[in-house]
């Protein structure tokens, strides 16, 4: 960020005065509750949707939740929270998003140590959620969020330090929050769908997820697309399914098993090709079609190139049953 910025942010605000003073955090500026659910009438000026304030430093801030959805970025060092009994370490550039059910407590920070709380009401992402589209791992947050009878705790982790765009966005929208102008609540809807649209196309970032990693969600169906579209699975297709960037996809199921997609769907249609081979009397030739090659000869050279045997030596060899180990 900008050092005209970050200067504004490091000035010592009159609560963490108090606390180098020697006074605990006071409750009575987040809430009415007995319980420490931090309350949207607090902290958000009538008719606002959206509100940001530097983090409370120099003491340990309580477990509490809160009424509203709460994001955290951090401009600059570390900010260590516990999130059901996980320690989650938050550095610069990486942006926390939780729902209102989620408890928490946050470690004590030091003066350098600078994150910004966006404390935003639900209509607020009306907006983004309209510019997100389809389904992700944002929109169904944002979503579940909105559900009244939901009282699950959800939280999101993205590590975008260096990540160029999502860093001046996120300037600006603090710089715009901070010294507001005109219409600067509509410009920051519309910069932080933008914000997200752009996470979307690093969704390997996504370093923490509750209750479900999404990058399991998205392997899991990855796979279950496989088993279910071997034929003629494509991966652009399941990309536009899942709201994910071809390349990111790509990279994100090489990383993760170890194979290319082309790989697994590979396998797949020679696992079926196998059984159809060891358990059914096709023709090799039906069996080919049928797992969705077009060219027989270019079937039988990678059947042979992977089991060193053909597939009529295979169906000689095995057809009591048996199968090679894929």
């Amino acid at each position: 960020m900008r050092k005209c910025l970050i200067s504004q942010l490091e000035v010592i605000t009159e609560e963490e005065q108090r606390i180098l003073d020697g006074r605990d955090v006071s409750r009575t500026l987040y809430t009415t509750k007995k319980t420490f659910e931090v309350e949207a009438e607090k902290l958000l000026k009538n008719g606002r949707l959206i509100q940001v304030r530097t983090h409370t430093r120099f003491t340990d801030f309580p477990e509490h939740n809160h009424n509203y959805i709460e994001m955290m970025y951090v401009c600059q060092g570390r900010i260590t929270h516990f999130i059901g009994g996980k320690e989650v370490v938050m550095e610069e550039g990486d942006f926390l998003i939780l729902n209102q059910h989620v408890r928490h407590s946050i470690c004590c920070a030091s003066r350098e140590d600078l994150g910004i709380n966006f404390i935003a009401l639900p209509e607020f992402f009306d907006i983004p959620l309209q510019m997100l589209q389809g389904n992700n791992v944002l929109a169904d947050f944002l979503v579940d969020t909105l559900r009244q009878n939901s009282f699950s705790e959800k939280y999101l982790l993205f590590k975008l330090s260096g990540i160029l765009e999502i860093e001046n966005l996120m300037e600006n929208i603090v710089y715009s929050l901070k010294n507001l102008g005109k219409n600067e609540e509509k410009i920051n809807q519309l910069s932080m769908g933008l914000v997200f649209l752009h996470i979307l196309n690093h969704i390997d970032k996504l370093d923490y997820t509750s209750p479900q990693n999404y990058k399991e969600i998205v392997l899991q169906t990855t796979l279950s697309y496989i088993d279910q579209h071997y034929k003629e699975a494509n991966l652009s297709k399941l990309s536009e399914d899942l709201n994910q960037s071809l390349s990111v996809l790509s990279r994100m199921i090489k990383q993760n098993f170890g194979h290319t997609f082309q790989e697994l769907v590979q396998r797949k249609k020679f696992q079926k090709a196998m059984t159809l081979l060891s358990e059914t009397n096709l023709s090799i030739a039906d069996i080919v079609a049928a797992v969705g090659y077009e060219n027989s000869s270019y079937f039988y050279r990678k059947f042979k190139e992977k089991y060193h045997m053909s597939p009529r030596e295979y169906r000689l060899t095995h057809q009591n049953g048996d199968q090679i180990r894929i």
